[in-house]
C-alpha cells in the first residue's frame, strides 16, 4: 500500500477507536505536573446569549483561538480540516464555503451564499475571505439552516468568527513570531490596556510574508500565490454599570501576486501544461491586491429585571484588484517584453478586474434572561449592499478586442424575528422561532466589445444588457423539543425552514429563491466525570428550487438557475476526551445527496473566446452572437457539487510535565476530505476532485508564559487539486515546516 493509504487507514482506525471528534474547547494549560482535568468548557454566542456549547441544542463546532495553531487553521479554508461536513473549494476571487454540501459561492454578484460568514456578528460579503486569522477568541461553525436568528443566506449554515475583546482587569497581551519554509516569516500580537475601571483598549495586528509555491516560466516571471499581508485591529470597550459599548475597526491589506492555476487536463489549453504542476506558463502579468475595512459597534444595556437591549451596527468596504491570464497558458514562447505593454502574440486572454462591495448593517435585539419558565428573543435586521464589478479584457481577437464588462448592484435585506422557549417541565423545553425576510436587488450594466477595433468604431458594441431587478420574501423559522435527560445528557429534535433569496441575471432573466426544510435529531453526552464528551446528529434536508450557477445564453454571462428539488441527508459524530495529559479530538461526517436533472449549457465544451456573447437570433449581426444549441445538454440527476460523502479529522496530543514550570507537548492531526464533483455534467476527467488526507504535526516546549513550537503541515507532501474555476484548476499548499515562538503577559 502507498504511504498515504497507510496513513489514512491508521487515522481512520484511531478515530474509530477513540470515538471520532471535532475540537470544541480551548487549549488546556495546566499549572502543575500531573493535574487531572476535563476538557474546559467553551462559551458560544451565536444565539445572542453566552452559552455552554454542550448545552446548545444545535449541530455546532467551536474552536478556541488558542487551538487554531494546534489544528493548523490559519485561514477560513483550513476549517474543512478541523470540522465535519465543511468543504471549502478554491475558486479564485471567492472561496466556495459549503456546509453539508450547501453554500456554493459564485463569482457572479447576483448570487447569495448559502453559508453566512460573520466577523464579530457582522455579515461578510463573499470576497476577501482568505485573510489570516489573528487575535481570535473563538470560531463557531453552525451546521444546517439558521432560519430564525440569522435568516437569509444561511440555508447551509453559518460561521461566526469572534475576535478578542478588550478587558478592564489588567495590562496583558501576547507576541508571536514564526519562520518557515518558502521564506515564510511573520509576526502577530495584541496589547490590552485598561484605561480605567470602565474603559479599555485592545490593539492587535499581524504581518506575514511568503514566497510563491510556484515558478512562472512565462515571459513575465510572475509570483502568483505568494503572500504579503498586513492587518490591524483597534477595539474599545466602555462598560459602566449595566451599559456596555464595544467598538472595533479593522484594516486588511493583502497581495498575493495573482492566482495560481493551470488548464484542466483535457481542456483546450492543456497542451501547455507542464509536467511539474508547480510550474506555470502565464503570458501576461498577474496581480491580486485585496483591501478591507471592517467596523462594528455593539451597544448593550441590561434592565433591572435582566432584560437586555442590544444594538449591533456594522460597515464594511472590501476591494479587490486582479490582473490575470484567463486561460492560464501561452501558445507562443518568447521571452521578449515590449516596453509599451502586453503584445497581442502573448495576450490570448487577459483580464483586468476590479470588484468592490460596501455593506451597511443594523440589528436590534431585546433578550430575556435565560432563567425561568419562559425565555425569548425579539429582533429586527437591516442590510444594504452596493457592489461594483469592472472588468476590462484583452485578446488577440481583432473583432471583440477590447472587452468591457460592467455590473453594478444595490441590494436590500430586511428581517424581523422572534424566538420563544417554554419549559414544559424543568428538564423539557419547547422552542419555536419565526423570521420574515424581505429582499430586493436592482442592477445595471453591460457587456461591450470592440471599442478600439476597426469593426464597431470608437464606442464599440453593447452585446448584452445586465440591468435587472428582483424582489422576494419568505417566512422561515424553527420548532424544537429539547430534553435534558440529566446533568450529562441532552436530546433534541427539531424542524427548521431556511431560505436564500433569488435575483436577476438581466432584465429578461430572473431566478427564484430557494427554500429548505431541515429535520434533525441530536444527542450530546458526557462520560467519565466529564472527561469524555460526545455529540451525535442526524439530519434530512429537502430543498425546493435549489440554485445553481449556469451560463445565461441571453447575455453569454454567468447566471443562476433553479433546479426543481434536491435532498441531502447524513450523520455527524464528534467527541472530545482529556485524561491526565492525553487529549484526543476529532470528527466524522457522512453526507448523501441527490439532485433533479436540468437542461443547461456545458461550458466545458465551449470553444475559447475572449468574451461570451449572447445567443444568436435572426437579427443578430455577424460577430455579435454565438449559437449555443450544440452545447446544451441534460445535467444533474446525481449528487450535489462540492460535497464529499465522507470527511473526518482526528487530533492527538500528550502534555508531559518536566517540572512544575516546563512541559513538552507533541501533537498529530490527520484530516480527510473525500472526493467531490465540481460540475453538473459529472465528467470524470474534468469535473472531479480527488479526495485528500493531510497530516500535520507540532511539538511545543512551554516554560511558564513562553512557548517554542516546531510545526509541519501537509507532512506527506500530498499533491492535490483544491478547486476549479472555468477551465482552470487550483492546487493545495505543499509541505511546510517552521518554528514559532510566543509569549503571553
Amino acid at each position: 500500500m502507498r504511504t498515504r493509504d497507510l496513513v489514512r487507514l491508521s487515522a481512520a482506525a484511531l478515530a474509530i477507536g477513540v470515538g471520532i471528534a471535532t475540537p470544541a474547547w480551548g487549549q488546556e494549560v495546566t499549572s502543575k505536573e500531573g493535574e487531572k482535568a476535563a476538557p474546559p468548557e467553551i462559551i458560544v454566542t451565536a444565539q445572542r446569549r453566552e452559552e455552554n456549547l454542550q448545552d446548545v441544542p444545535i449541530a455546532a463546532t467551536a474552536i478556541s483561538g488558542d487551538q487554531l495553531d494546534d489544528k493548523a487553521v490559519r485561514t477560513l479554508a483550513d476549517l474543512q480540516f478541523a470540522a465535519p461536513s465543511v468543504s471549502i473549494t478554491d475558486q479564485g476571487l471567492t472561496q466556495s464555503v459549503n456546509l453539508r454540501g450547501i453554500g456554493i459561492a459564485s463569482g457572479s454578484p447576483s448570487v447569495a451564499n448559502g453559508v453566512a460568514t460573520y466577523i464579530d456578528g457582522i455579515f461578510q460579503p463573499p470576497i476577501l475571505t482568505s485573510s489570516s486569522f489573528y487575535d481570535i477568541a473563538s470560531i463557531e461553525v453552525l451546521r444546517g439552516p439558521q432560519g430564525t436568528l440569522v435568516g437569509s443566506n444561511s440555508t447551509g449554515g453559518a460561521i461566526f468568527i469572534n475576535t478578542q475583546n478588550p478587558s478592564t482587569d489588567r495590562v496583558k497581551g501576547y507576541a508571536k513570531g514564526y519562520y518557515g519554509s518558502y521564506n515564510a516569516v511573520g509576526a502577530e500580537g495584541a496589547l490590552n490596556l485598561p484605561v480605567s475601571d470602565v474603559l479599555a483598549l485592545r490593539v492587535a495586528g499581524t504581518t506575514r510574508w511568503r514566497d510563491s509555491y510556484y515558478t512562472d516560466i512565462g515571459p513575465y516571471h510572475n509570483t502568483p500565490d505568494s503572500l504579503d499581508e498586513q492587518a490591524g485591529r483597534l477595539s474599545v470597550l466602555f462598560q459602566p454599570d449595566n451599559f456596555r459599548a464595544l467598538a472595533k475597526v479593522e484594516w486588511i491589506d493583502k497581495n498575493t501576486g495573482g492566482y495560481a492555476y493551470r488548464p484542466i487536463e483535457g481542456t483546450t489549453f492543456d497542451g501547455d501544461r507542464q509536467d511539474d504542476f508547480r510550474e506555470l506558463t502565464y503570458n501576461a502579468p498577474t496581480l491580486n491586491h485585496e483591501r478591507a475595512f471592517n467596523s462594528s459597534l455593539e451597544l448593550r444595556y441590561e434592565l433591572d429585571g435582566g432584560i437586555v437591549l442590544r444594538s449591533l451596527t456594522g460597515y464594511t468596504n472590501k476591494r479587490i484588484n486582479n490582473l490575470y491570464d484567463s486561460d492560464g497558458a501561452f501558445t507562443n514562447v518568447d521571452t521578449s517584453v515590449p516596453p509599451d505593454g502586453i503584445p497581442d502574440v502573448f495576450a490570448s486572454q487577459v483580464q483586468d478586474q476590479f470588484v468592490r462591495e460596501r455593506e451597511w448593517t443594523q440589528e436590534v435585539n431585546i433578550i430575556s434572561p435565560a432563567e425561568g419558565r419562559f425565555n425569548w428573543i425579539l429582533g429586527g435586521y437591516y442590510q444594504k449592499n452596493k457592489i461594483d464589478v469592472i472588468i476590462d479584457g484583452r485578446s488577440d481577437d481583432i473583432v471583440s478586442d477590447p472587452t468591457k464588462i460592467r455590473n453594478y448592484q444595490d441590494k436590500l435585506t430586511l428581517g424581523v424575528f422572534a424566538q420563544l422557549g417554554y419549559k414544559i417541565m424543568p428538564n423539557l423545553e419547547f422552542q419555536v422561532g419565526a423570521r420574515y425576510s424581505h429582499y430586493k436587488v436592482d442592477s445595471t450594466g453591460y457587456v461591450n466589445i470592440g471599442s478600439e477595433g476597426p469593426v464597431f468604431g470608437p464606442d464599440g458594441l453593447n452585446v448584452a444588457d445586465l440591468a435587472g431587478s428582483h424582489e422576494d420574501g419568505r417566512m422561515t423559522g424553527k420548532v424544537a423539543l429539547n430534553w435534558n435527560v440529566n446533568d450529562d445528557h441532552m436530546l433534541y429534535v427539531f424542524a427548521a425552514r431556511g431560505y436564500k433569496p433569488g435575483g436577476a441575471n438581466n432584465v429578461t432573466s430572473e431566478f427564484g429563491p430557494e427554500t429548505v426544510m431541515d429535520y434533525e435529531f441530536g444527542w450530546k453526552g458526557a462520560f467519565l466525570d466529564n472527561h469524555i464528551r460526545t455529540q451525535l446528529g442526524a439530519f434530512y434536508m429537502d430543498y425546493s428550487d435549489f440554485q445553481f450557477d449556469a451560463l445565461d445564453i441571453t447575455t453569454g454571462q454567468s447566471g443562476v438557475t433553479n433546479i426543481a428539488s434536491a435532498n441531502i441527508k447524513g450523520l455527524e459524530f464528534q467527541m472530545q476526551a482529556k485524561i491526565d495529559g492525553l487529549s484526543i479530538d476529532g470528527g466524522v461526517a457522512y453526507v448523501d445527496s441527490s439532485l433533479d436533472k436540468i437542461t443547461m449549457v456545458d461550458v466545458r465544451n465551449l470553444p475559447p473566446a475572449p468574451v461570451r456573447l449572447p445567443q444568436c437570433l435572426p437579427s443578430s449581426a455577424p460577430g455579435t452572437c454565438f449559437d449555443y444549441t450544440d452545447y446544451i445538454g441534460t445535467a444533474g440527476g446525481g449528487v450535489n457539487l462540492f460535497s464529499p460523502k465522507w470527511s473526518y479529522n482526528v487530533g492527538v496530543q500528550y502534555e508531559a510535565w518536566v517540572n512544575e514550570d516546563v512541559s513538552i507537548t507533541p501533537r498529530l492531526n490527520y484530516a480527510y476530505v473525500g472526493p467531490r464533483w465540481t460540475n453538473l455534467f459529472y465528467n470524470p476527467q474534468l469535473d472531479y476532485l480527488e479526495g485528500r488526507g493531510l497530516l500535520s504535526a507540532q511539538i511545543t516546549l512551554r516554560y511558564k508564559d513562553w512557548e517554542l513550537e516546531g510545526y509541519a503541515t501537509n507532512l506527506t507532501n500530498e499533491k492535490y487539486v483544491s478547486g476549479q474555476s472555468g477551465n482552470n484548476e487550483f492546487y493545495g499548499a505543499p509541505r511546510e515546516f517552521g518554528v514559532r515562538a510566543s509569549v503571553r503577559f
